[in-house]
């Protein structure tokens, strides 16, 4: 599967990594992940913190990497609702429902927040993971609101269809979004992973090309396909939701590592590089 590439400048190398099943597994750190990210900083190797965690805000996240005995920076964090206010704002939309946690909502910038109970009309319908929250007033809530004129634009938040959580696999947005498209006759504008303009707007962010970048993720598509569908080398990873019957379909990542653990090692061995 690999070959060893031709060696390049440590720092002509940027990442794209993954959260939740990569760096940790709900609240457990991945054994070995820590070093890796240690190492990644004393390389000095851009990289991008990439996810489609939406049920928590970037400050949230941060506070969790501390309690891991990690820290980061906001402009570290790549997620999908930084993308949707990109979106948003480029649209003109002010007035939005945001079908997310209160906690999620604090990252939506200088929008007028409608809140969704209430049968008004907004530009935008936002959906994001609010876990064990759905029920059905909840989608009957969305769905009226998309049925409102004039039509608002529906917005996910990523288009992943289940997460590991710690008692096993759990439904995430992307069954919600197919069940509020088909009843409302619509069309979902997705821009979190796997959709192009997140990967756009991280390989911008890290300031680096596609064929310059690597993916780290355990997400067969919303990661390893769809980054190789933007040209982005990716590195799948056998944590989180991994199963061995995602490699029995027609996605090939380009490495395929056991865990972020031995990203150093694989490093040097195929790219040229010592630890």
């Amino acid at each position: 599967m690999i070959q060893r590439m031709q060696a390049q400048r440590i720092n002509d190398i940027g990442l794209l990594i993954d959260l939740d099943g990569v760096i940790y597994q709900g609240e457990r750190i991945i054994p070995g992940a820590l070093e890796t990210l240690d190492w990644i900083r004393r390389k000095r190797i851009p990289h991008l913190f990439v996810t489609n965690t939406t049920s928590r805000s970037r400050a949230a996240l941060l506070r969790k990497f501390d309690g891991f005995g990690f820290a980061a920076e906001l402009a570290e964090l790549m997620t999908p609702i930084v993308a949707a206010n990109q979106y948003l704002a480029s649209q003109g939309h002010r007035r939005i429902a945001a079908f997310v946690t209160p906690d999620a909502a604090r990252d939506f910038n200088a929008l007028e927040m409608i809140p969704t109970q209430a049968q008004q009309s907004v530009d935008a319908v936002v959906i994001g993971d609010l876990g064990e929250a759905w029920d059905y007033q909840q989608l009957n809530d969305a769905f009226r609101l998309l049925m409102q004129e004039p039509r608002p634009q529906l917005i996910a938040l990523g288009m992943t269809r289940y997460w590991r959580g710690q008692d096993g696999l759990l439904l995430d947005v992307a069954p919600f979004i197919r069940a509020l498209e088909c009843a409302a006759d619509c069309e979902a504008i997705v821009v979190g992973k796997p959709a192009p303009a997140f990967f756009d707007a991280a390989l911008s962010g890290l300031q680096c090309s596609a064929a310059q970048t690597f993916m780290i993720g355990d997400d067969i598509c919303s990661d390893t396909d769809a980054a190789q569908k933007c040209g982005i080398r990716a590195i799948q990873v056998c944590t989180g939701k991994f199963r061995e019957a995602d490699l029995s379909g027609s996605v090939e990542p380009f490495a395929l590592l056991e865990s972020i653990a031995d990203l150093p090692g694989w490093w040097a061995s195929n790219l040229g590089y010592h630890q």
